[in-house]
């Protein structure tokens, strides 16, 4: 059997990627399947959640890579010509169901490995390369949307893969032909083609497709649920706060992952000119509602975690003192249902009636009963990084 394909038959070479292919891709479907649907209520079950993801998407990146040497290897070949080229529709269908899977075969691993990469948490590549494409932003918005290419693209795939495993049957069992043969293992004598017809036909239905596929997969990503929101009241405050950030980072899966809240208020009373130590009291109000965290957003909305419907906020009430060049924040922070004391240290600087504060501090999540089920640091770290940046002025 010869290595290259002639105008009628395919060589090895090409007979070998197109089963590895197939195999990938079947190896591929039903790992993210599993790995999607499959509970994430306990470490055990987090950890398994992401080696199933870290198998897929292994499979996925091995995929493209085998994708892009089979289109190179097929730049170098002549392609074998169809045995249906006397029927006109029938011929455009195959070719434009070819065209969809050459395309498939790049665009469905590529968009999840991009949505790997702008994600804020992501199951990792089981490789030892690095698995982040470069220069992209962990970005919530994109990695929405490519996540939304990767939905529709997959689709897309399994629709060509259908059409296509539905030609080849119908070519062996009802045409009586030497279109599956010709991909099979083994010698064969050289069928007999009938006058080709070339066009471009097949490749503008092709792209047109994976056009609209794009635009659906975008409208998608975009449509992400709204979180439930929670109505914070209006605080009278000595200084307001033009600017601002409150973020936690944990380790998730040995990765630091790092999320924040969009929605929380901050009532302020504070004179840097005061005697003694104390120089006022700050109370943040937080909607726990406007947290993300990428991917598990939802999960971190959950009962075992924050447990958002039961405890739609969380309170931090504190008096501030001087120590020396900068301040703490001496008070308690109050979260799912539990109150307990936190230091917030932080430095502050002002200039024109602006001040800029940053301040960080680190609390242990099982103190507030958050990831209860997770009593190990396998899959969660018992550490939470606060971080809390803001510009107000009076």
């Amino acid at each position: 059997m010869a290595l290259t394909n002639s105008p009628a038959l395919y060589g090895s070479v090409t007979k070998t990627f197109h089963w590895l292919t197939a195999l990938l891709i079947f190896t591929a479907f039903p790992l993210g399947m599993i790995a999607n649907d499959f509970p994430m209520a306990t470490s055990d079950e987090v950890a398994q959640k992401a080696w199933l993801f870290s198998l897929h998407k292994t499979v996925g990146v091995t995929l493209f890579f085998v994708a892009v040497l089979r289109i190179l290897w097929a730049t170098t070949q002549p392609k074998p010509g169809l045995l249906n080229a006397d029927n006109p529709a029938e011929a455009t269908a195959a070719e434009a169901v070819h065209w969809l899977l050459y395309f498939s075969l790049v665009l469905v691993p590529l968009s999840g490995w991009l949505h790997h990469s702008t994600a804020a948490f992501s199951a990792p590549i089981l490789w030892p390369f690095s698995a982040i494409l470069p220069e992209l932003p962990k970005s919530e918005l994109f990695s929405h949307i490519t996540s939304g290419w990767h939905g529709v693209f997959t689709k897309l795939l399994l629709a060509s893969l259908i059409l296509h495993i539905a030609g080849a049957l119908k070519h062996a069992f009802i045409d009586r032909d030497s279109t599956l043969k010709r991909m099979l293992p083994g010698k064969m004598s050289t069928p007999t083609l009938p006058q080709q017809r070339h066009s471009k036909t097949p490749l503008v239905i092709a792209v047109a497709l994976y056009g609209v596929a794009m635009g659906v997969g975008t409208f998608l990503g975009l449509q992400t649920p709204a979180a439930a929101q929670t109505n914070l009241a209006d605080v009278q405050s000595d200084w307001t706060v033009e600017s601002g950030t409150v973020a936690v980072t944990v380790q998730q899966l040995g990765s630091a992952v790092t999320g924040s809240f969009a929605d929380w208020t901050a009532d302020i009373a504070f004179d840097p000119t005061l005697e003694g130590d104390k120089k006022g009291h700050v109370e943040v109000t937080v909607a726990i509602a406007s947290f993300t965290l990428g991917s598990v957003t939802d999960q971190a909305m959950g009962s075992d975690f924050f447990d958002a419907t039961t405890f739609p906020t969380a309170v931090y009430a504190a008096d501030i003192f001087a120590t020396g060049d900068t301040y703490e924040a001496r008070g308690t922070l109050t979260l799912k249902g539990t109150t307990l004391p936190l230091t917030l240290p932080f430095t502050l600087s002002i200039e024109d009636d602006v001040a800029t504060m940053a301040g960080a501090a680190s609390l242990a999540r099982l103190d507030y009963s958050i990831g209860a089920a997770m009593p190990d640091e396998s899959s969660l770290g018992f550490d939470v990084d606060l971080k809390v940046d803001l510009v107000a002025f009076k």
